[in-house]
């Protein structure tokens, strides 16, 4: 399932009566719309709107969305509508482990009425199970890039009949440092081939691979980098190291709902799992070192309520397909400004409410400052009665409130209470 879905089955708009916006009139083939309506997927997202259509057409397209705005469904009807036409397979290239499960359960949605099914191949898998499901043809390889290499250079796999060709989360794939197995990926496909780019941003090296592999691709742009779920509210907590976790209980007991908790490395996982634990709070962690089997388990009890916390490092930022989660809490502001937009999009998706809290630490001014240039926005401070605050050493901190905003003194926006 892809991580911009908005509901446990489909990545589309929830079910809407008075909506005249619908699947119909996209070049749907009536087969794929039959199976549309019997799992209630009634109204298409903005950026499933624009690009069904050109993707059923056979053209070169580059997605950029928000997360949460449903680009997985985006690409698989037109992946599935023409291999159901023509002879061949599709393949999908994924960053992470997750998003390869959930590309998955997406494509079996609308596959699975017509007899196709998939093969995943991912790092910390069987490769013997992953080329028992190869050598079985299936329709569609869903594959992360490093795995999908490995494959490659022990003759596993071949791609000369590959269809349509799609990268999902290219940047993300290129932050973290993929790009040159993609290259390689890229080069072994055939030339007469149908190239979908799905992304949340649009670096330079991004739009350069486009110029360098598509052909006159269709540029679709639904909302601009940084832009933020309409219904998502943001706080910033400004405390010394030793008060994150006092301040953590304290948010964890007034917070009852799901709670996703971002730190940057695997390590501060560990003891961040632990110290919840010690807590009171059910909780896991995911992260790299987890094996496959450890991950799977700690997302689906997640999702389950088995476990109210996740704790987890930057790789499941756009990995965590889980709709309704109440409050995204970054123990650590991530190492890239990039990341703080997809951490905190994991709540307030769907058009549910969802919440974001931050933790900084007095010396991470410049950090605040990259994450307000990105959302083009001040992130509102807020103070607990119980826990020591503290000031951002940088004096001039710069500010960027819409127009008219109520401001402090200094350029700041006031300082608000903890919220009861």
């Amino acid at each position: 399932m892809n991580s911009d879905s908005s509901s446990p089955l489909n990545p589309g708009s929830p079910v809407s009566t008075t909506s005249s916006i619908s699947f119909d009139g996209l070049g749907i083939a009536p087969k794929i719309l039959e199976t549309l309506d019997r799992l209630k997927f009634v109204t298409p997202t903005p950026i499933q709107q624009k690009a069904i259509l050109p993707g059923i057409e056979g053209k070169d397209l580059v997605g950029i969305a928000q997360t949460g705005t449903g680009k997985t469904l985006a690409f698989v009807i037109p992946m599935v509508q023409t291999l159901l036409a023509k002879k061949g397979k599709g393949l999908v290239l994924v960053p992470t482990r997750e998003l390869a499960s959930q590309v998955d359960e997406t494509f079996q949605k609308i596959a699975r009425p017509f007899g196709m099914h998939s093969a995943v191949v991912i790092g910390g898998a069987s490769m013997n199970e992953q080329i028992k499901a190869i050598r079985r043809h299936p329709a569609v390889i869903i594959a992360t890039p490093g795995r999908l290499n490995d494959h490659l250079e022990q003759r596993t796999v071949t791609l000369n009949d590959v269809r349509v060709a799609v990268l999902d989360e290219a940047d993300r794939m290129m932050d973290m440092g993929f790009m040159p197995q993609i290259r390689r990926i890229l080069q072994v496909l055939p030339v007469d081939r149908q190239t979908l780019l799905f992304s949340a941003t649009m670096p330079a090296e991004i739009a350069k691979m486009a110029t360098s592999y598509m052909k006159l691709p269709l540029s679709i742009e639904i909302a601009p980098s940084g832009t933020l779920a309409e219904k998502l509210t943001q706080e910033l907590f400004i405390v010394k190291r030793e008060s994150k976790n006092p301040l953590l209980k304290k948010i964890l007991e007034r917070y009852h709902g799901s709670v996703l908790v971002f730190i940057r490395t695997k390590a501060s996982a560990w003891k961040v799992n632990r110290d919840i634990r010690q807590m009171g709070f059910t909780v896991a962690e995911i992260h790299s070192d987890r094996s496959l089997a450890q991950r799977r388990e700690a997302l689906a009890g997640f999702k389950t309520g088995k476990y109210r916390v996740l704790v987890a490092t930057d790789i499941a930022a756009r990995g965590i397909d889980v709709t309704g989660i109440e409050l995204v809490v970054n123990y650590d502001l991530p190492e890239d400004a990039e990341n703080y937009v997809h951490r905190i999009g994991r709540t307030g998706r769907a058009g549910h409410k969802g919440h974001a809290i931050s933790f900084a630490t007095p010396d991470q001014s410049t950090d605040v400052r990259s994450i307000e240039r990105l959302i083009r926005t001040t992130l509102p401070v807020s103070e607990h009665p119980d826990i020591p605050s503290e000031k951002l050493f940088s004096p001039n901190r710069m500010s960027f409130s819409p127009r008219g905003a109520r401001r402090g003194r200094g350029g700041r926006a006031p300082r608000r209470p903890f919220r009861r």
